[in-house]
């Protein structure tokens, strides 16, 4: 069974992400902001991390970069979700080490398929 972690501070958002991605084949857990997924990240092993760009405690790009100093990005894939669509909120997504970008609003399928592509790798 695959771990997957959903970091995003708005209740409903979270709750759609889950239960889009409600699955026999995975366990779901949540984090409600930056604070929280970065210490849940640091003390268990996830497949993979969703994570919103603008969140309080930690934004996604720090606890990207955290968790990556870490070391905990080699085994663990991340998907940036944001709003934030600008080439530059991309980029510094992927350097702070988020396997795939995604922005909102985002069609329940093409989460699945993604989500789906990176865990499959």
């Amino acid at each position: 069974m695959k771990r997957i972690l959903v970091a995003d501070d708005e209740d409903v958002l979270r709750m759609l992400i889950v239960d889009t991605l409600e699955d026999d084949e995975y366990e779901i857990e949540e984090a409600e902001n930056g604070s929280e997924a970065l210490e849940m990240a640091s003390a268990k092993e996830y497949d993979l991390l969703i994570v919103d760009y603008m969140m309080p405690g930690y934004n996604g790009v720090e606890v990207l970069s955290h968790l990556k100093e870490r070391g905990r990005l080699t085994q663990m894939k991340s998907l940036m979700l944001t709003a934030k669509s600008q080439e530059s909120d991309r980029e510094s997504a992927l350097k702070a080490g988020a396997t795939e970008f995604l922005t909102k609003p985002f069609s329940p399928a093409l989460l699945v398929s993604v989500v789906e592509d990176l865990l499959d790798d």
